[in-house]
């Protein structure tokens, strides 16, 4: 389980709000909380303060990691977790921020995001994160991506955050993903880019990114995956844009 220094516990307890600066970068930039009722928008930084204060965002190739990098990495990770109320990501207290494309030692390439279980760290690439957020309709999100690498990591991890996600749902979206992975790589029309048919874990990846940025069409296209995330995020994109 995640340790989390005394004073900034204390911190978060007095403070359950963020930060008028911290707010207005999430007025600013992030098209998701500005979709949330005030009652979830409170609700939403109280859970972006809680995620800055339990992480160490770590800079490299760079000086200082910027307030803009912390609220929005964490309100990217609240995005994702907003319908399971007690998941942090707790096992990655490591934020590793590049400021662009990195190459990696261990397989020989560039990255623009990982995640890496043993070493308790998400990694990003800064210009991509920012990339995947400046069009929120494309279905290309480098931070919804490797975060829910993160959400299926820390599912199986045994700590206090340990199989958060609804069983029955996996199965079936295990199901799923084992029905729609051939068709993405025999290259047939699909809704999804090819990438979703690497593997699974790439598919449920992939998934998210369309969940979260063309949650409409995603319905539409693919009713039981869609409805089956639903169930395991707790969350309906759909009937928020629909209401916006």
């Amino acid at each position: 389980m995640l340790s989390i220094p005394g004073e900034a516990f204390s911190f978060i307890k007095k403070h359950q709000k963020l930060p008028g600066k911290y707010q207005r970068i999430l007025q600013n930039y992030s098209s998701y909380y500005n979709l949330l009722s005030q009652e979830d928008k409170d609700k939403f930084q109280a859970r972006v303060h809680h995620f800055i204060y339990s992480k160490r965002f770590i800079p490299r190739g760079f000086s200082k990691v910027t307030d803009e990098m912390k609220v929005l990495i964490s309100a990217a990770a609240i995005q994702l977790t907003f319908g399971l109320p007690q998941v942090y990501l707790a096992h990655f207290d490591k934020i590793l921020i590049y400021p662009d494309t990195y190459y990696s030692t261990i397989n020989k390439t560039y990255h623009v995001g990982e995640v890496n279980p043993r070493m308790g760290a998400i990694i990003l690439s800064w210009k991509s994160f920012v990339d995947g957020y400046a069009d929120p309709t494309d279905s290309y999100n480098v931070g919804i991506h490797e975060l829910a690498h993160a959400i299926h990591f820390e599912n199986r991890i045994r700590n206090s955050e340990f199989d958060f996600l609804d069983a029955e749902s996996l199965y079936i979206l295990g199901k799923i993903a084992a029905a729609e992975i051939p068709k993405l790589q025999k290259g047939e029309p699909h809704f999804f880019r090819s990438y979703a048919g690497t593997n699974e874990h790439e598919f449920f990846a992939v998934a998210l990114e369309y969940f979260f940025e063309r949650p409409v069409e995603f319905r539409e296209a693919l009713p039981l995956l869609y409805k089956t995330l639903t169930r395991l995020l707790n969350q309906d994109p759909a009937k928020r844009h629909k209401l916006s």
